[in-house]
């Protein structure tokens, strides 16, 4: 049976949910390596709704996070709660505001955040059982709470996240958009895509570089 990655999704946008682009080509390396995934996404309300036009939050206005996730995934996504993480080799979380307000609270309060329930025990038990772990953009901000202290990660070389991330008991490494960074003992990668990106070819580069490593750990 060939491999099988799950994709985790945090809405649809870049300034309340997945960064479109980036998981867009995550699912691309990975189709063009003949892998099959599942996007899943949590069922739950997002933190907020920005006006991605105007870049101001839309205060009526109430989206669910699995939902939001549906249209990137055409539709063909689950609740991440009902996943089995025993019927997956890898697991890749794209980038995106949503996983620092929807995913997890760390745009609201940085090093002391948390992670919503469903993602944290489906990622912890897909490391738990020695499958490899990709995170993406901001996603790397989560490495301690998701892999554990110690591990080695990047967000390219945003000075204040680094830092924030080093308080959460990771190690920050520097390292460029169009590269990955590598922990082999935790089996972890990560990439900076639009932490650094400036054009859709430079987060497409590094998501490549991530699926690459990923998929050789499997």
């Amino acid at each position: 049976m060939g491999k099988r990655v799950a994709v985790v999704l945090s809405g649809c946008g870049v300034y309340d949910g997945a960064e479109i682009h980036e998981s867009v080509i995550t699912l691309l390396h990975l189709d063009r390596h003949g892998v099959a995934y599942q996007c899943m996404a949590p069922d739950i309300m997002q933190a907020h709704v920005v006006n991605h036009l105007s870049g101001e939050v839309a205060a009526n206005e109430k989206r669910n996070v699995l939902v939001e996730s549906a249209r990137i995934a055409r539709g063909h996504i689950i609740d991440i709660a009902n996943a089995n993480p025993a019927d997956y080799d890898a697991v890749i979380l794209p980038g995106g505001f949503g996983v620092a307000k929807n995913l997890s609270d760390f745009a609201f309060k940085g090093a002391e955040c948390s992670v919503q329930a469903g993602v944290q025990v489906f990622v912890q038990a897909m490391h738990k059982a020695g499958k490899p772990v990709g995170l993406v953009c901001i996603a790397p901000a989560l490495s301690a709470l998701l892999v554990g202290p110690g591990v080695r990660c990047t967000i390219g070389h945003d000075a204040e996240t680094a830092a924030a991330i080093n308080r959460m008991g990771a190690v920050h490494v520097e390292c460029p958009v169009n590269e990955a960074c590598v922990d082999e003992d935790n089996k972890l990668v990560t990439t900076p895509a639009y932490m650094l990106a400036g054009r859709i070819h430079e987060a497409y580069d590094g998501i490549g570089r991530l699926v690459d490593r990923v998929l050789a750990m499997v």
